[in-house]
């Protein structure tokens, strides 16, 4: 038998060629497959991240400075990040709640994980649009009332998040303004009957205004330049004071009500604390930015695998009077030291 060579063996080169072959094949095969993993990587980032549907009745400027920096950071605190391991889709009404029925629509087309609903209009039109997705609602006064959830320690649906009391609240703010400003006879109201939760607070703030004896006078605002008619309506009826419904219509255009009602020497209450912080005599009521918080704590629980119908709505369980006394010397008030000392914050 003729003894075979090395050619007859390796017939394709000499061993170092073998080796460089060797290992151009490998580096071909890795970068064929490190192309293939980079396609499947990229080919599914939908499947695993997220999607949180917004759904507000704000405009997105006022929620971009309100709701959106605590509610996003405590996302961030939570372990999220945007565009990284969540996606948002934004739908805000800008002052137009007609257009919030077709945005919760839209928002449903996108099968999102989770959606938020910010107000009453909001929470309800994302309620009709969907009785699958999970919803989290948060600056909702009347939950059950609403029909929103069959009761706030069981849900019972596809529906929770934190309830905002306000009908609770009017009476009380009422009387705080009444005690700070004294001597006053008629109370002028700004509110927006487009809102569910505005007609119940009115009531209660005219049961109220009978125990204070004093009068008050309603006036309507539906759009943004209806604000300053409202308020120069008041002050000719010669209110001695200013109360605000909670509504986004007046948060959207507190500057405008702040001006106005310094040179119409009028004392304002309002509803929030970055009110006063833009000049409002007073306000009272729960924090927002605590409330946004909490609305992200819930969405972060659905995400994990909880769902709405076990959760229970949540309320808030601190309220805080701020005091502007810088508004208040402008006035030419002087605000009775028993109020003063039950503020929790007075801007100075």
């Amino acid at each position: 038998m003729q003894k075979a060579n090395r050619n007859d063996v390796i017939p394709w080169g000499t061993p170092d060629e073998v080796i460089r072959m060797r290992r151009r094949d490998l580096i071909t095969v890795l970068g064929a497959s490190t192309a293939v993993w980079s396609r499947l990587a990229h080919a599914q980032p939908s499947a695993t991240v997220p999607v949180l549907g917004i759904l507000s009745d704000e405009t997105s400027s006022l929620a971009a400075k309100f709701f959106e920096p605590p509610f996003v950071q405590e996302l961030w605190n939570l372990g999220y990040s945007e565009g990284q391991n969540i996606t948002f889709e934004r739908r805000y009404a800008n002052e137009k709640d007609e257009t919030l029925p077709s945005l919760a629509a839209e928002l449903v087309s996108l099968r999102p994980n989770v959606i938020i609903a910010i107000g009453t209009p909001a929470t309800q039109a994302a309620k009709t649009a969907s009785q699958s997705i999970p919803i989290v609602f948060a600056r909702v006064s009347d939950p059950v009332g609403l029909s929103f959830v069959t009761s706030l320690a069981r849900p019972g649906g596809n529906l929770t998040g934190v309830s905002l009391q306000t009908r609770e609240l009017a009476a009380k703010r009422l009387e705080l303004l009444v005690t700070a400003v004294q001597k006053i006879e008629r109370v002028g109201v700004l509110w927006d009957p487009r809102l569910p939760s505005s007609r119940p607070e009115v009531t209660e703030l005219e049961g109220a205004a009978r125990f204070l004896h004093v009068e008050l006078f309603p006036a309507q605002v539906l759009r943004g330049d209806e604000v300053e008619p409202a308020i120069r309506a008041i002050a000719e009826q010669r209110a001695g004071a200013l109360l605000m419904v909670p509504g986004p219509i007046f948060t959207e255009h507190s500057h405008r009500i702040v001006d106005l009602t310094d040179k119409l020497h009028l004392p304002a209450m309002c509803s929030r604390r970055e009110h006063v912080q833009a000049g409002c005599l007073m306000s009272y009521g729960a924090n927002y930015a605590a409330m946004y918080r909490r609305a992200a704590a819930y969405v972060d629980k659905i995400l994990k695998g909880a769902k709405p119908a076990d959760l229970p709505v949540e309320q808030p369980t601190i309220f805080e009077l701020v005091i502007n006394l810088k508004t208040a010397k402008a006035l030419g008030l002087t605000i009775p030291p028993k109020i003063l000392a039950r503020a929790d914050e007075v801007i100075e």
